[in-house]
């Protein structure tokens, strides 16, 4: 009896917590409560090589993360959680070469450089690159799977860029 009372005791103690003011939710962000929305700016494509769906597919894929991810609201400017940038490089470079030196596979690399600013505490907020890339099979032309390669690029381009401001890693 005074096995499971101590138990319990112990439960209910970890349960409580230590009034830490961070909130994590399931999707792994750790929130500050007092945070209430978040504002994404157009991500212009600066790049010297320029894909016309990645500016509009980069920022709705931001938008769409912090919208489905998190319970801040999106406003047009100014949130909270404030983010804008620009494409700086898209590129497609050989990755890999035959023994007789013929490519084998290309590699399209993005990167894109944000400034996140965190209004209610500064020491968060951050300028940063953030890059990734895919590769493809060097007998297809790039016009043939950008359609395909920029989602899966984006995607890991805005999972890092969501872990480095709302989830602190």
């Amino acid at each position: 009896m005074k096995f499971k009372l101590l138990i319990m005791l112990c439960c209910t103690a970890l349960f409580a917590g230590c009034g830490v003011a961070i909130k994590y939710s399931l999707s792994g962000a750790s929130i500050p409560p007092d945070a209430k929305t978040f504002s994404v700016a157009y991500f212009p494509n600066n790049a010297t090589m320029v894909s016309p769906i990645l500016s509009s597919t980069l920022t709705d894929a931001l938008v769409d993360m912090f919208s489905r991810r998190t319970r801040l609201t999106q406003v047009d400017e100014g949130g909270d959680f404030a983010f804008e940038g620009e494409i700086t490089n898209y590129t497609s470079t050989t990755s890999s070469v035959s023994s007789d030196e013929y490519a084998l596979l290309n590699r399209l690399t993005i990167t894109v450089k944000v400034r996140f600013t965190n209004a209610l505490d500064d020491s968060m907020s951050f300028n940063r690159t953030f890059s990734a890339y895919e590769d493809y099979d060097s007998t297809q032309l790039l016009t043939e799977v950008e359609g395909t390669l920029i989602p899966v690029i984006v995607d890991k381009i805005v999972t890092d860029i969501f872990q480095a401001s709302a989830s602190n890693w």
